[in-house]
């Protein structure tokens, strides 16, 4: 070996070792530290502070609720106007919470580190904290130009005729609840009847309260505010119920309507599928050929008392489509996708909006945590893109979406019911 080569490779060998020894150095670091970050027990911790943020998260939603009903409060009084500071502090906690919901959301992914887990939960913290404190600031600040301004008689006067335009736009619940005890199964109405009571019952403490609010009217030393705000809040849970009744008899009324069409046009897809079925492969072809007997049997079986159970035929029609979507799979043609998705679109949209509003109803009456709230925003938002996306086969998509966010935020919902009672 030559003299010249030797020499190089004397220092070029050794040079090598040290580098490569080096190199592989720091690539198990750079693994250890990517692997420490991603640890379980790191995860834990970042997840308990997604957990404390969802917490704060909850803290503002009830400090905007709160605050609208103070708006609502000032509005009766002003004329309907509320003080400029108050619709201010509104907008500015509403843009905060919506924005940090969406955060929220997103540091739940799987793919999202611990790191960036507890920075958006810092994040999160810090921005709810800047928003309860500009609500603290308009509220002590509203207070202050109450007491100096308005009477606690024109207070009283404000409320009691929120609630009589209240008991005058509810009616009577009881006749909307004996409709449709009159012509549908029990499941159909029953939530109806419950939130027909609740709305009831509502107003009649909203009644006391504002009594008692009256009756200390004639005492100076005294605030009525207490018992006002109170009586707000009873009022909105009526509106709140009041709602839910109306909602309840307008969807049972109107998927009565829409059942016997809604199983036609899943028949005729069932047809369709049976045309698709005769041009796969055998194995294919049997595959297929079950689930359509099976999906044809169950809706047989809906059709039966599709009469008396309107809601619930639409969304298990609406699920039965499904199915048999993903029974079909890829054997369609882009045009049978776009057609079958025209037909599915109107149930499923009724079924996501059903669901949506038992979501609703529950999130209302329950302490409920981040998690539902959050799906309950998930599922409304989908089921507005449904609405307005002109794709059929996207605008289904997002109406099935809506249904599944729906039932999980319900089922949270009741789940932080049952562990608050």
């Amino acid at each position: 070996m030559p003299e010249f080569l030797t020499g190089a490779l004397g220092w070029i060998i050794p040079a090598l070792v040290v580098f490569g020894g080096t190199a592989l150095v720091i690539t198990a670091a750079a693994w250890a530290i990517r692997r420490a970050r991603r640890s379980p027990k790191r995860r834990a911790a970042a997840l308990a502070d997604r957990e404390r943020a969802g917490a704060a998260l909850v803290r503002l939603d009830d400090a905007v609720q709160e605050l609208e009903l103070e708006v609502g409060l000032s509005g009766a009084l002003y004329g309907g106007e509320a003080p400029n500071s108050l619709r201010r502090a509104r907008i500015t906690a509403q843009h905060v919470r919506d924005a940090s919901f969406e955060e929220y959301r997103f540091s739940g992914e799987p793919e999202t580190t611990p790191d960036d887990i507890r920075r958006t939960a810092s994040r999160i913290q810090r921005k709810t904290a800047d928003a309860l404190a500009v609500i603290q600031r308009a509220r002590a600040e509203h207070s202050g130009w109450m007491r100096e301004n308005v009477t606690a008689a024109e207070q009283v006067a404000g409320e009691r005729a929120r609630l009589a335009a209240l008991r005058a736009s509810m009616g009577d619940p009881r006749a909307l609840v004996a409709d449709l005890r009159a012509r549908y199964a029990p499941e159909e109405w029953r939530d109806a009847a419950r939130a027909g009571d609740s709305a009831l019952a509502e107003a009649d403490e909203a009644q006391r309260l504002l009594d008692r609010a009256a009756a200390e009217v004639a005492d100076p030393s005294r605030s009525a505010l207490a018992d006002l705000a109170a009586a707000e809040r009873a009022l909105r849970l009526a509106e709140a119920d009041a709602r839910t009744l109306e909602e309840t008899h307008r969807l049972v009324t109107q998927a009565a309507l829409a059942a016997p069409g809604e199983i036609a046009a899943a028949r005729a897809a069932l047809r369709q599928a049976l045309v698709t079925r005769e041009q796969l492969e055998p194995a294919d072809a049997a595959r297929l050929g079950a689930e359509i007997r099976a999906i044809t049997s169950q809706l047989d079986a809906l059709e039966t008392d599709a009469a008396t159970r309107p809601t619930r035929t639409i969304d298990r029609v609406a699920r039965l489509r499904d199915r048999l979507d993903l029974a079909l799979g890829d054997a369609r043609t882009a045009q049978q996708r776009l057609r079958g998705a025209r037909t599915a679109l109107p149930g499923t949209l009724a079924a996501a909006r059903g669901a949506i509003a038992q979501a609703e109803a529950s999130v209302a009456h329950s302490r409920s945590g981040a998690p539902a709230r959050l799906r309950l925003l998930s599922a409304q938002r989908e089921l507005a893109e449904a609405r307005q996306t002109q794709d059929p086969v996207e605008a289904l998509d997002a109406a099935r979406r809506a249904m599944r966010d729906a039932e999980d935020a319900k089922a949270l919902a009741d789940f932080d019911h049952t562990e608050g009672s």
